[in-house]
């Protein structure tokens, strides 16, 4: 049979109720807990109360007061909502999220669908029902909430064929062969946290002649728009490594890192990029260039790189499938990436072309480097300042960048443009169409430009994040005391070929900046980080590849014959693969 024996009674000597303090094991005192006051006509109800999703009922589960008055609001008796002693007080018990909950909510954007019969035939439906959808789909298409079926997929919103336009992949900007070898890839969020501050730069030299800027472009209104007209001017964009003027300097040990504005705005802003991009970098002994390939995509201007769904390019043929393979390529639309941005290359030449005043003139020291004898074509107004920045860290460290930078014309009476004083870049922003795909919710300019022109730059801002930042960073590169930025649109959204001017804007490149966010010593960061990659290196060739569809950039290893033409090479492509060539 089990035995049964009594458990040990811990007597109190001191005569009270319950066993003495001594006799209680540590793990059964209530040690360091504070007080929490209670009142005997508290009521004990639910431990959660899962039904209550107000925000009176988040504040008491944290142990905070309650916001509302003692009554406890509508339906709620005086009894019911009259504060019991304590209350008020702290809970101690209570459990305290990191982070306050208060301030969550939950956001319904979705359009009520309309009750059947709902709609009372007469003044409501004399607006009519193809009125409500044309409505939906213009407001749609800027961005706005509608509940008309046009402008839930035109609109900022996702068609239920969205999926297919987001999920495109893009090709990269240059064909990667199975012969290059990957060096190092770094991720945007890893470039966006370096940061070198860098002084102003040093002037080396000048070279070519610029124009007055015309100041009644800084007058055009919607009202008084201005026709874009087609300029005949030559204006050139070489590369580093075939500038004479740098191959000068290197001879004379100026700098150790040589680059243009264009390239060097490109790396400094490669965060906010979308599209792909590449750079050519070439080491020769202790220099390193910074190379454009011709016909790369730093000879074009992008259109709303950053907009939520940019403009597409028309899918290619798959040539494994069997039912593509007979299929003839698209056409691209006159709204397509591609369309879009030789359009606003075209714009951008000759608003420059255009907006200045050819019969005053400024020379610099020396003429165009790149005009020869032979040439018989007008040159355009263009004056290019050979600068060098200091990129050491240490005053023991001799690490310099030298940049050819380019300003556009300069205005008159604000000194002499010689030494760098009143000188002018001049860009353009271009409306295709509000209602076409990829517009990124901008609003009509005709209508707009002049009443809200907030809103307008604040949408340009945004779809055209990376490239106002590149034209921006160009600026203060180059030293220049204004941005001039025109805001042109077609005569007719269907034809990509008549342009008008309808506004011109004016700022300093960095007050601009501060708009923009546009950290400069973050991009001289990334500068000197790529630089410092290369410089581990040996001689040789390499590129820096961004990725078509993520935020990473590579460095790739390439042979010395790659991305070199027949011309250049003498005896063609000996022994190289032909997709490393342009």
């Amino acid at each position: 049979m089990a035995s049964f024996s009594l458990p040990p009674i811990h007597d109190n000597p001191d005569g009270g109720w319950g066993p003495s303090p001594s006799n209680i094991p540590e793990q059964f005192k209530f040690k360091d807990i504070p007080y929490a006051p209670y009142s005997k006509s508290d009521k004990l109800g639910r431990f959660a109360d899962w039904n209550d999703t107000t925000n009176e009922g988040r504040q008491a589960a944290v142990g905070l007061p309650n916001t509302r008055d003692a009554r406890g609001g509508a339906g709620r008796s005086k009894r019911e909502g009259a504060q019991a002693f304590g209350s008020g007080t702290a809970n101690a018990f209570a459990y305290f999220h990191v982070e306050d909950e208060s301030s969550f909510s939950l956001v319904d954007n979705k359009t009520a669908p309309p009750r059947r019969g709902g709609f009372i035939r007469g003044r409501a439906s004399g607006r009519g029902a193809n009125s409500f959808t044309a409505r939906g789909a213009q407001r749609g298409a800027r961005g706005g909430v509608t509940g008309g079926r046009g402008g839930a997929q035109r609109g900022g919103r996702r068609g239920w064929r969205d999926w297919e336009k987001n999920n495109r992949t893009r090709e990269s900007s240059v064909a990667i062969s199975p012969q290059w070898t990957v060096l190092e890839e770094i991720e945007f969020h890893r470039l966006a946290k370096l940061k070198l501050d860098v002084d102003d730069g040093e002037d080396i030299d000048t070279y070519g002649r610029v124009f007055a800027y015309e100041k009644s472009y800084d007058r055009i209104t919607t009202k008084t728009e201005r026709p874009l007209q087609l300029v005949d001017r030559i204006k050139y964009n070489t590369t580093t490594s075939d500038d004479p003027v740098i191959q000068q300097l290197v001879t004379k040990n100026t700098a150790t890192v040589y680059a243009t504005d264009v390239i060097l705005s490109v790396l400094m802003c490669a965060p906010r990029s979308v599209y792909p991009w590449d750079i050519v970098i070439l080491r020769e002994g202790n220099n390193l260039f910074f190379d454009k390939r011709d016909g790369g995509p730093f000879d074009t201007v992008t259109v709303n790189e950053n907009a939520s769904d940019p403009p597409q390019d028309p899918t290619p043929p798959n040539p494994n499938n069997p039912a593509d393979k007979t299929a003839v390529l698209e056409a691209p639309s006159i709204n397509s990436t591609t369309s879009l941005s030789l359009e606003a290359t075209y714009i951008n030449q000759n608003f420059g072309f255009q907006s200045v005043q050819e019969n005053m003139t400024a020379d610099f020291a020396h003429p165009n480097p790149f005009y020869g004898s032979e040439e018989t074509d007008p040159l355009a107004s263009c004056g290019y300042r050979y600068r060098v920045f200091d990129l050491g860290v240490t005053e023991d460290e001799d690490i310099k960048i030298c940049v050819r930078t380019e300003v556009d014309a300069y205005v008159p009476g604000a000194g002499n443009p010689a030494d760098g004083r009143g000188l002018v870049t001049i860009r353009a922003l271009n409306e295709f169409d509000p209602r076409a795909q990829g517009a990124g919710g901008a609003q009509d300019w005709r209508s707009k430009l002049d009443s809200q022109r907030g809103a307008v730059v604040a949408t340009e801002m945004k779809n055209n994040s990376c490239k106002l930042a590149k034209w921006t960073v160009q600026s203060i590169l180059a030293g220049a005391d204004l941005m001039k930025i025109g805001y042109i649109s077609r005569v007719n959204p269907k034809d990509n070929t008549r342009h008008v001017i309808l506004s011109t804007a004016s700022m300093r490149p960095t007050d601009f900046a501060s708009q923009l966010n546009v950290s400069v010593s973050n991009g001289w960061g990334i500068v000197r980080t790529i630089t410092d990659l290369c410089m581990k290196m040996p001689e040789g060739k390499y590129v820096l590849v961004k990725d078509p569809n993520k935020s990473v950039i590579r460095l790739y290893s390439v042979p010395m014959t790659a991305f070199v033409t027949e011309d250049e090479e003498g005896e063609g492509f000996e022994g190289e693969d032909p997709e490393l060539a342009t």
